[in-house]
């Protein structure tokens, strides 16, 4: 079993999934991070010869979302640079461990992609109404994501087990 930290949260992969974090990738920090002008990484890349998962951690619990482009838009980015970034570490990454995952990612039958999004459980004037779960799911899925995954999934560590094969604490 291969275990992740991301800022409070511990993610536990299946010991059949290479699972790694992709935006500390040698290659993504030291070749391609600053390619075109600059590109975006998802947090976590992880699968299988059937499922590679591209999966962006949000954690809103202490601190509220301040950046300007909406949560689907960055997603939308991070997902695109990310498999750009994968085509070409599949062919140059020095480090043989991430180029092997990449090949693995890049081989696989299908692309999905996750949001883990942890949002306050109580809204006051400082920490105003969560996002919308279900207006970001339908941007995602209509507009944004549609060519990658049709069906991106959102969700938090108390409903991840319902969607995706690893846990979260």
């Amino acid at each position: 079993m291969t275990t992740i930290t991301e800022g409070k949260l511990i993610f536990s992969f299946p010991s059949t999934y290479q699972a790694s974090q992709y935006d500390e990738w040698s290659f993504y920090r030291n070749q391609f991070q600053s390619v075109a002008g600059g590109c975006k990484a998802v947090d976590i890349l992880c699968g299988d010869a059937r499922v590679a998962w591209l999966i962006e951690v949000k954690d809103y619990r202490c601190h509220p979302r301040t950046k300007p482009t909406s949560i689907a838009d960055e997603l939308t980015i991070k997902a695109r640079d990310t498999l750009a970034g994968l085509a070409v570490a599949a062919k140059v990454a020095s480090v043989a461990s991430e180029q092997q995952q990449a090949r693995t990612s890049l081989r696989s039958n299908k692309w999905r992609i996750v949001l883990h999004l942890e949002q306050p459980s109580l809204t006051s004037r400082l920490r105003p109404k969560p996002l919308d779960i279900a207006t970001l799911l339908q941007k995602l899925r209509t507009k944004k994501l549609k060519a990658v995954d049709v069906r991106p999934i959102i969700c938090d560590q108390t409903d991840c087990h319902k969607y995706v094969p690893w846990t979260v604490q």
